[in-house]
């Protein structure tokens, strides 16, 4: 084996030019080739406590993954990780690594951490590029279970009790499988093509997924227990698809997005393409309220949509901003301008009620509030407007309560999201387990998995009593 990396820096992930990628759609990261991977993979010093385990929700053994990098043994690295996550691919790219298996790396201490999101990334790139065989189908155990959405949740606990031998399910509302990870997360973070390759795979395993089923609607979770449909045990992972508002004036003019629907519209319906059946309107100024992930998705969407200025709109200074740095560095340096201790009062339109602009007032911060956060304070007299004529809200999101409203004996929230057991995901209502974003509201692709897979191995437990 060569001889260890002592290197205080990661090695950089390679990406588009800047000002290129703002014009288009392809993935911006592009990937570490086979030789820098086994050389950052050699800067992981195979700690005997595995600290980095810890920060996984999904329990990835790290250090022997990364041991088989050290080896050139892509494919040996994606089987270790394969025996704990169903989404690899789509871990190593949106996973927020640098608050978890990387934040308790030892690299870290005395310089950056192991770049072990990037490592995944390359060995499950590396399998869907070179490994055509299918995963074998394990033998039925004659159980079935219903998942109620396809998002990262509900795919996380199919391929676990897939695996186990269960006859798996999935009910997705929309006419595509994966949820978010297809009409939230746009393409050049997240390309389409990765998502599907991992459904394959769970499909590979057996799994069913029937999309178009709208839960609620279509078909109740009462129903899905009966002797008719069969199901011995659900899970519920629908997600957090309910847009929130900051209840403004101007909020239903023309040219006013949730960004759930503006993303829902480019990442699935594909609005950016010259024939889109859903097109987007071209934009000339575009304000994105909010700080997190979504917003950066939005701004940076907007701007490849052709739009001279996009501002991010945010209450709060950069300190605070809940969004990943990669996102935020990303977005500035594709000319995202950032419009920080400001606060939306007022969306402002022209007499065909089409948005003309955004009424802000400066803010200063104060105590911090109930989240540890420093609380915002308006500063009397500084209203002032942007020249904008679109406007993005992306503040939040809360679960849909179709689910909660045709469901018999279903405790929820004051939110609307579903009340269940933190470490099975046990609901109020007898074998049926709920996680992810319908239960915590929205949060991150990796803990809505763990949530998936917790849930698995309650149901599990439960089924083979």
């Amino acid at each position: 084996m060569a001889k260890p990396n002592m290197s205080l820096q990661k090695n950089p992930m390679p990406s588009q030019d800047p000002i290129e990628r703002a014009k288009n759609f392809d993935e911006v990261a592009t990937g570490y080739t086979r030789e820098v991977a086994v050389d950052e993979a050699l800067r992981c010093l195979d700690c005997k406590n595995k600290p980095c385990v810890q920060g996984c929700p999904v329990q990835i053994d790290i250090p022997r993954f990364i041991a088989k990098l050290k080896e050139d043994d892509p494919e040996g690295a994606y089987q270790v990780i394969a025996e704990d996550s169903s989404l690899p691919a789509v871990c190593g790219r949106v996973c927020p690594q640098e608050t978890q298996c990387e934040k308790y790396c030892v690299r870290g201490i005395k310089g950056e951490p192991v770049a072990i999101g990037r490592l995944e990334r390359f060995a499950a790139d590396w399998h869907i590029e070179n490994v055509k065989e299918a995963p074998e189908k394990p033998a039925s155990n004659g159980r079935k279970v219903a998942i109620i959405g396809s998002g990262p949740a509900g795919l996380t606990c199919a391929g676990d009790l897939a695996k186990k031998g269960y006859e798996v399910t999935v009910f997705e509302a929309l006419h595509l499988a994966g949820g978010v990870l297809v009409y939230g997360i746009p393409e050049f973070r997240l390309p389409k093509a990765i998502v599907r390759k991992e459904i394959d795979g769970l499909k590979a395993l057996g799994v069913r997924i029937e999309t178009n089923v709208v839960v609620g609607k279509t078909v109740s979770v009462d129903e899905l227990m009966t002797p008719e449909f069969g199901f011995e045990a659900v899970f519920i992972a629908s997600g957090a698809g309910l847009p929130s508002f900051m209840k403004i004036p101007g909020e239903n003019l023309k040219g006013v997005y949730s960004a759930n629907e503006f993303l829902t519209r480019i990442n699935l319906m594909k609005a950016y393409k010259d024939d889109a059946s859903t097109p987007i309107k071209q934009s000339r100024a575009v304000a994105v309220v909010g700080g997190g992930n979504v917003a950066m998705d939005a701004a940076r969407c907007a701007k490849r949509l052709g739009a001279e200025k996009v501002y991010i709109v945010y209450r709060r200074s950069e300190e605070e901003l809940p969004a990943r740095r990669e996102e935020v560095e990303h977005a500035k340096e594709e000319g995202i301008i950032f419009n920080l201790l400001n606060n939306p009062v007022e969306i402002l339109g022209d007499e065909q009620r089409f948005v003309s602009g955004i009424k802000c007032i400066k803010m200063e911060l104060g105590e911090p509030d109930a989240s540890g956060r420093r609380r915002p304070v308006p500063v009397e007299g500084s209203e002032f407007v942007l020249d904008v004529d679109c406007v993005i809200i992306a503040i939040g999101t809360s679960p849909n309560p179709l689910i909660k409203d045709t469901t018999k004996g279903l405790e929820t929230n004051k939110w609307g999201c579903i009340v269940a057991d933190e470490a099975t995901g046990k609901t109020s209502k007898d074998m049926v387990w709920a996680g992810g974003d319908a239960v915590t509201g929205a949060a991150t692709v990796i803990l809505a998995m763990g949530a998936g897979k917790d849930a698995a191995a309650a149901i599990d437990e439960a089924l083979s009593k």
